[in-house]
């Protein structure tokens, strides 16, 4: 059976260029067989059906003189985000993969203070998650994180020595078999804080390619950014469908 890469014959399969089904794939918005395609290059035979998922739009949630705020989709960067509001500063980051509350502040005095809340660990940060493993109790998860950077691409692990300090806090919400859904709050806000944190105790996140392992029929990593309070702000963003209706099987 003859084979081409899978860029190619998605590209002729939807009538788009090269490029542009590269960076479908690369978002990890295709998949075959329920499976994702993480190889924009690997072969894959000629006759292969893929299924592409749509990215949500972005929606703003408030705005006012200082502050703009938008439910970031999964599936976008930061900087994509960032780059469809020029003329606001980016305050927070979000994974790829990761929907939730993104802020930008609209003028430099609310971001340099804004900046000093988040660097005194003032801004609370709710997360919502779906992990392998049961959680039945709080678990404090107090652990250093090193991240490192190669051709562009962040990687965090534990490290007790050069590690940054780095707290996170589990709540239980729901289990359901050898699956839960948890409330993480955390402090500070290391580069994947939450996917390294509760990796390293036997919870990794379902979807998480990077630090868990894949799940047949999730396309994403099922983290989202529910909730944030800075002064007195608070933004809630609602769990995207799959953290709703999940089915824990």
């Amino acid at each position: 059976m003859s084979v081409d890469k899978a860029y190619k014959l998605l590209a002729m399969q939807e009538n788009i260029s090269n490029s542009k089904a590269k960076e479908l794939i690369d978002k990890g918005l295709v998949r075959v067989g329920g499976k994702k395609v993480v190889i924009a290059r690997g072969e894959i035979n000629v006759d292969t059906n893929f299924v592409v998922k749509d990215v949500a739009p972005i929606k703003v949630i408030f705005q006012d003189n200082d502050i703009l705020v938008v439910d970031k989709p999964a599936f976008l960067t930061a900087d994509e985000v960032a780059k469809k509001y020029p003329k606001a500063i980016l305050l927070n980051r979000l994974d790829k993969e990761t929907s939730g509350v993104m802020m930008f502040a609209k003028n430099e005095e609310f971001q340099k203070r804004a900046i000093k809340e988040f660097k005194a660990n003032r801004v609370y940060k709710e997360y919502v998650a779906i992990v392998e493993g049961k959680v039945i109790d709080e678990i404090e998860i107090d652990k250093p994180i090193l991240t490192t950077k190669d051709r562009g691409s962040a990687k965090s692990k534990i490290d007790m020595k050069k590690g940054k300090p780095a707290k996170s806090t589990v709540y239980p919400l729901l289990v359901e078999g050898n699956k839960s859904k948890i409330k993480v709050v955390i402090e500070s806000g290391r580069t994947h804080q939450i996917r390294v944190h509760l990796n390293s105790v036997g919870l990794p996140i379902i979807g998480d390619l990077m630090y868990g392992k894949p799940a047949t029929n999730i396309t994403r990593v099922l983290l989202h950014s529910k909730i944030t309070r800075i002064f007195d702000y608070e933004f809630e963003c609602k769990e995207p469908r799959e953290f709703r209706v999940y089915e824990f099987n």
